[in-house]
């Protein structure tokens, strides 16, 4: 008699179940989404466990008592303002990055903060011996209060000794190396990943405990394993930038206790990361001057202003055909601009060759990005610099008008505070409470109307 399995089958998709591996999901056809799961101790559907008695009664609204849980500071004002205001005991944060970005040094010298701030710190490294963790933690500083480190993979004794040692933060770092002996799968797997942040999850939120959890990342920049990953956690940061350059920019994508998308920027150093209180100023550096095809903008990256610097370059194709090359915007955005340029200015671009870059590493999602990116192309176009005190920033429609933007009054005070006196913003977004002092506030509708003030730049 054959012996049954203990493990089925399931579509991630659609969440079918199947006894044996297929190919593709029989019942939503998805090809490559069948995952191996531990087979469940009771059938689906089965109601012998429950008992009269045991259910949880529902309550109304008024009657759940909320505790105002008093956040406590990571040592970086950056990282704070991230996680919207500090670390919230019980919550789950998931870190993500490329390899070597920093991901284990900024959650080192949290780490080392907190436990010289009197919290008691647990990390766990799965990827690293302690001689190396000894190593790296002597290049950042001098560790002071109770920090202890653990190298394990082992999930179960890992919650163990958090249940006996009881810590205000611990850091599992990371959670691809990270396997539950009833989940029969290799580490890093699927099944692995989602059984093994389900105990996590349980553990942090029984324990009050706040855990950091840090993620391998596939080659499309994405968490590797199951996107249910990013749904489990309380908070999503990744890591931006080119690790091999000095900057790296820490994105909160997901925040059930703060605002998203706010962003913090750090400098890699031989000590550790620094926290960039200015980032605008710290883009703007080594901005040239009198340079044709280049133009300022302010984007907003959730609730903070950001000024940056947007380069076009336009040249003859060697090929008859022209090609179109956008870094840190969106290649079809880019496209769109210069077919707008070309509909409504009678200016030929198909034998050019167009490059945009955004400077500082960023990924630019901001439709107030669209005039910037017109003028420094119609300006790389005639060779003709921008005025260089001058700032852009509106959305640019098909028929070529420059429509409002969220968020102008925050914008034009950014950029007054670093010293611009003149600011090119869509007609619609002048209203009566912008602050307009120091700087000159230039409304347009059009492309036409902004493009002017390049042309009588001479």
């Amino acid at each position: 008699m054959a012996k049954e399995s203990a493990t089925v089958f399931f579509c991630k998709e659609c969440g079918y179940e199947a006894s044996k591996w297929s190919g593709f999901c029989p019942s939503c056809k998805t090809p490559n989404s069948m995952v191996e799961a531990p087979k469940p101790s009771s059938p689906r559907g089965s109601f012998s466990s429950v008992r009269p008695g045991s259910l949880p009664k529902p309550v109304r609204l008024e009657e759940i008592e909320v505790d105002r849980q008093e956040r406590f500071s990571t040592g970086s004002q950056e990282l704070d303002r991230v996680l919207g205001g500090g670390l919230l005991p019980g919550s789950l944060i998931l870190t993500g990055g490329d390899p070597g970005i920093g991901k284990s040094t900024l959650l080192l010298q949290v780490c080392r903060h907190l436990a010289a701030s009197d919290h008691k710190v647990l990390y766990v490294s799965g990827e690293e011996s302690l001689r190396q963790l000894k190593l790296r933690a002597d290049r950042i500083g001098t560790f002071k209060g109770d920090i202890r480190f653990l190298c394990e993979t082992n999930l179960e004794q890992i919650l163990a000794i958090l249940r006996e040692e009881k810590p205000d933060v611990a850091v599992i770092d990371s959670i691809q190396t990270m396997y539950a002996p009833q989940a029969a799968s290799a580490p890093g797997s699927v099944t692995q990943v989602r059984e093994c942040t389900n105990m996590i999850l349980n553990t942090a939120k029984g324990l009050g405990i706040s855990i950091f959890i840090v993620g391998h990342v596939t080659k499309d920049g994405a968490v590797a394993g199951p996107k249910l990953l990013e749904h489990m956690v309380d908070t999503v940061l990744y890591f931006e930038g080119d690790r091999h350059a000095a900057y790296r920019i820490l994105r909160g994508v997901k925040n059930r206790f703060g605002a998203s998308g706010e962003i913090a920027v750090f400098e890699m150093r031989g000590t550790g990361l620094k926290e960039i209180p200015n980032p605008s100023a710290y883009m703007l550096s080594g901005r040239p001057e009198n340079a044709s095809g280049s133009a300022i903008s302010c984007i907003m990256e959730g609730t903070r202003p950001l000024l940056i610097e947007v380069q076009a370059l336009l040249t003859r194709s060697n090929y008859g055909q022209g090609r179109r090359t956008a870094t840190g915007a969106d290649y079809n955005r880019v496209a769109l601009l210069l077919a707008v340029l070309e509909k409504h200015l009678n200016i030929v671009f198909s034998d050019c060759d167009a490059f945009v870059n955004v400077t500082g590493g960023l990924r630019v999602n901001d439709p107030g990005l669209d005039l910037a990116m017109v003028m420094a192309l119609y300006s790389s176009y005639r060779n003709r610099p921008v005025p260089e005190n001058l700032i852009v920033f509106g959305e640019v429609g098909l028929a070529g008008e420059v429509r409002s933007v969220q968020l102008a009054k925050e914008r034009v005070q950014e950029a007054a505070r670093l010293g611009f006196t003149t600011c090119v913003l869509p007609k619609s977004s002048l209203t009566s409470d912008l602050n307009a002092r120091g700087i000159k506030l230039i409304g347009v509708s059009t492309i036409s109307q902004a493009i002017s003030l390049i042309s009588n730049n001479e």
